[in-house]
């Protein structure tokens, strides 16, 4: 068989000095001398490809809160249960939140640690003998919450908080993002998946309790979202599939009533890994009528403190 071979003697080269660099000297990282606060480490970063794309988040959250524009958090319950409340519950506290949307998980989470000091059960253990989501006081209390919330005309996140700030003990009550957005006066929602969630499971669950205060924490999320224009920032963590399509039709409902706006908005996903619709429903087509996003994939024990201490960071200098 005869071959043909390329003859790599008539290749033509190109001098570097006149070739285009991606990366120079001054993009490297560097490791801070006599500063070691955070901000130092945080500069210290190369200035590439995810580096890059948190240094810019954290400028566009601490802009979108020192003008006034809304920061929506969207919040998975993997969030809530590596314990990173207290985080968010510093940004609500400094004014940086402006609405906190939690799913079902998120919600179940944030109630436990702050009514019983613990949460995350062992699934498959529980998943063998139907124990599994079956913690009484758990289910009653909750389903009690939004049974009253439904009966007053309150949001499931707004009658979950009331509930928590109405019972006697609290072992974790410092960590509560619902008891933290309750007592700052933050816009708080609850977007349930009716069977996605162990407390649907109780004999005490109420699905017209939970769809109608679920309902209610939709249109107020799409109330909100409206501050999000011309410089807003909307922030999902840890939600792969049920709040980034929440957020996207409540994007639409307040563009229906808003000719068009909210847009030029940063949008940004934090996940462990890259999933359709946070990328899609929240960072791609939200911005594409103007706005910038950025997809950031790490641990969320890891990236979202680095996130949190490097706003405050920004608003204190």
């Amino acid at each position: 068989m005869a071959y043909q071979e390329a003859d790599f003697s008539l290749l033509k080269t190109v001098p570097v000095a006149g070739r285009r660099n991606k990366v120079d000297g001054a993009l490297l990282a560097a490791l801070p001398q006599s500063d070691r606060s955070f901000t130092a480490f945080l500069a210290s970063l190369p200035d590439v490809l995810a580096a890059r794309d948190l240094r810019a988040v954290i400028a566009g959250v601490a802009s979108a809160s020192a003008t006034g524009r809304g920061v929506v958090l969207l919040i998975g319950g993997h969030v809530i249960k590596v314990g990173l409340g207290p985080l968010i519950n510093a940004w609500i506290e400094r004014g940086v939140v402006t609405h906190l949307a939690l799913n079902g998980a998120a919600a179940i989470h944030d109630y436990e640690l702050a009514a019983f000091g613990g949460t995350s059960e062992d699934v498959e253990s529980g998943l063998a003998d139907g124990s599994f989501g079956m913690a009484e006081e758990t289910g009653a209390e909750m389903n009690a919450a939004i049974g009253a919330a439904a009966a007053n005309g309150r949001g499931m996140g707004e009658g979950l908080a009331a509930a928590l700030a109405a019972r006697g003990q609290l072992p974790g009550g410092d960590a509560s993002v619902l008891l933290a957005a309750r007592r700052h006066q933050v816009p708080l929602t609850v977007h349930a998946a009716i069977g996605a969630e162990i407390i649907h499971q109780h004999p005490s669950a109420d699905g017209g309790a939970i769809g109608s205060t679920s309902h209610l924490d939709f249109r107020r999320l799409a109330g909100s979202l409206p501050a999000l224009d011309q410089g807003g920032a909307v922030l999902n963590w840890g939600s792969a599939v049920l709040l980034p399509e929440v957020f996207l039709k409540a994007l639409t409902v307040a563009r229906n009533l808003n000719a068009g706006r909210p847009t030029h908005f940063l949008a940004a996903d934090f996940d462990m890994q890259r999933h359709y619709r946070p990328a899609v429903n929240v960072v791609q087509r939200p911005t594409r009528a103007g706005g910038t996003g950025y997809l950031l994939t790490g641990h969320h024990e890891l990236m979202i403190p680095l996130l949190v201490w490097g706003v405050l960071g920004g608003m204190e200098s």
